[in-house]
């Protein structure tokens, strides 16, 4: 098992899942596998809800919401570069 304490790996996480949606009860995983039934259905939200992104290509809501956070921070950075941009050396020459 790849876990260490009570965290466990991504690719840990995305086996159960497979498991899950290939047929396999919530019980049965939670029972093999020591986990709680509550932490399976959690993990389930994350990695088995996907989005389409183009024809071939699909993400996961966890990796979704780690872009959107992702292009919120850039957003952020480029708005106080913006901001910076009249006090640059270049400007002042």
């Amino acid at each position: 098992m790849a876990h260490n304490g009570n965290r466990y790996s991504e690719e840990f996480k995305r086996q159960i899942i497979d498991l899950y949606l290939s047929g396999k009860p919530v019980k049965e995983l939670a029972d093999e596998y020591g986990l709680v039934e509550q932490t399976i259905y959690k993990w389930k939200k994350l990695y088995a809800a996907t989005i389409k992104v183009d024809e071939n290509k699909t993400i996961s809501l966890k990796e979704y919401n780690a872009l959107q956070k992702k292009m919120r921070e850039l957003e952020m950075e480029n708005e106080i570069l913006k901001k910076l941009q009249p006090y640059s050396p270049e400007n002042n020459n």
